[in-house]
């Protein structure tokens, strides 16, 4: 049997020297080198997110698309009729909306007109003056007053010399002293009418009838409004909005029918706290998005700028170191106009800086 070689045998200690001996020197720094990359990235993660956070963000706000809208109330009382529009009909201006049925308004219309008939009668009457006929019949109601004038007289005279000569009481004088005065009133009542009927009517006459005519058409022109009230129309060309009245309902002044929305008149309304209006003007433009339109991005331009009531303001929640602020509504309009913008779609952007900043 031959010996193995010691330097063949784990047991040996040379073996065991040499399974133990360190490793290569570069070894060390191949193993150290992924820390120092995840180090490396780690850092540049943590640093650059402390410098988004630095870094001012944008405000986004919300708003919302909105039209001019008008509320149709009706003006007399009755009971509706017809109503030949639905909800979300395309009108004209002018076209019928609602017809109210009133029959004791018509017929007070009926009334008025009659009454300006014999208004415009009487004035003519008064204006043509007093017929022939009229002063022929006073001129001989004055011819009888004098005959019986005279008559009256001729007997007073015979009673009064016969009373003097005892041939008659003093009664009988008496009763044609009263008939003497009686004729006496009568012939001047029947000269004075005479006259009159020659003079005609007076000036003033005449203004009260003129007067009576204007009266009498002021009438009519109230109740003719009235009536014209019981055909409801369209103000302008828009859209049905909404419906307050169905057919057969009755209705009284100031109930309102229906409402109307124009899509010619389409804006976007934000409503801002006053630290994010300032700096800005009527004319600025700005961009924002619809997502109802696919997030389709438009420009619109502000027209209004206005604040809005107390309630809406915003209040500070310290006693120090913050104040209230104002809520103020901006108005803008889509430049150029975008048919496809519906009131009632939500927009939303950038809170708008004034032009140039």
């Amino acid at each position: 049997m031959t010996d193995a070689d010691p330097t063949k045998d784990p047991s040996t200690p040379d073996a065991i020297e040499q399974k133990e001996s360190p490793p290569p020197s570069g070894s060390g720094s191949v193993a150290r080198a992924p820390a120092i990359i995840v180090s490396v990235i780690i850092a540049a993660i943590v640093g650059l997110s402390l410098w988004y956070l630095a870094q001012p963000q944008p405000i986004l706000v919300q708003g919302e698309a909105d039209a001019t809208r008008i509320d149709i109330a009706a003006r007399v009382e009755g009971k509706v009729g017809k109503r030949p529009v639905e909800r979300g009909d395309n009108v004209t201006a002018g076209a019928v909306l609602f017809e109210i049925d009133n029959p004791e308004l018509v017929t007070k219309l009926q009334q008025s007109q009659a009454s300006l008939g014999v208004a415009k009668a009487n004035l003519a009457n008064i204006q043509a003056g007093t017929r022939p006929e009229e002063i022929a019949q006073k001129k001989a109601a004055t011819s009888v007053a004098a005959a019986n004038l005279v008559l009256a007289q001729n007997s007073y005279a015979r009673i009064k010399e016969l009373t003097g000569n005892g041939n008659a009481s003093v009664q009988r004088l008496d009763e044609v002293t009263n008939d003497l005065q009686v004729a006496q009133s009568s012939d001047e009542q029947a000269k004075i009418a005479y006259q009159e009927a020659v003079n005609g009517y007076t000036p003033e006459q005449r203004a009260i009838a003129r007067a009576d005519v204007i009266q009498a058409q002021a009438a009519i022109d109230t109740t003719q409004a009235q009536v014209d009230e019981l055909t409801v129309k369209a103000p302008i060309a828009s859209q049905v909005y909404q419906i307050g009245a169905e057919l057969g309902e009755y209705v009284s002044p100031g109930v309102p029918l229906l409402s109307l929305v124009d899509l010619n008149d389409v804006w976007v309304r934000f409503d801002l706290r006053e630290d994010l209006v300032k700096g800005l003007k009527v004319g600025d433009e700005f961009k924002l998005r619809v997502p109802a339109l696919g997030n389709r991005e438009i420009t619109a331009a502000i027209r209004v700028i206005a604040p809005k009531g107390e309630y809406s303001g915003w209040r500070a929640t310290r006693a120090t170191g913050d104040f209230d602020l104002r809520t103020f509504e901006v108005r803008a309009y889509p430049a150029p106009p975008i048919p496809e913008l519906r009131p009632g779609m939500s927009v939303y952007a950038i809170a708008p800086t004034p032009s140039g900043k």
